[in-house]
């Protein structure tokens, strides 16, 4: 598929991830630490509504909010 067909696709929104190779993909500077956290019922509920209305996982929901809640905050 030519750069323009696919650039095209995405423009209209289609699902382009069949033509991407992610099996190398990486966020640079981005170690990952898994935490678990306990929400009330009422807050997954609240959670997993968001999450369908904006077709995404929970988890990014989450990720999403509590980035903009600390915005650029750098442990260092």
């Amino acid at each position: 598929m030519k750069a323009k067909e696919l650039e095209k696709l995405f423009e209209d929104g289609k699902d382009i991830s069949e033509y991407l190779d992610l099996s190398k993909t990486a966020r640079p500077n981005e170690k990952l630490q898994r935490v678990n956290v306990d929400f009330p019922v009422w807050m997954v509920e609240a959670l997993d509504k968001e999450s369908k209305r904006l077709g995404v996982p929970r988890q990014s929901v989450i990720k999403f909010w509590v980035a903009e809640k600390i915005g650029d905050y750098d442990a260092s």
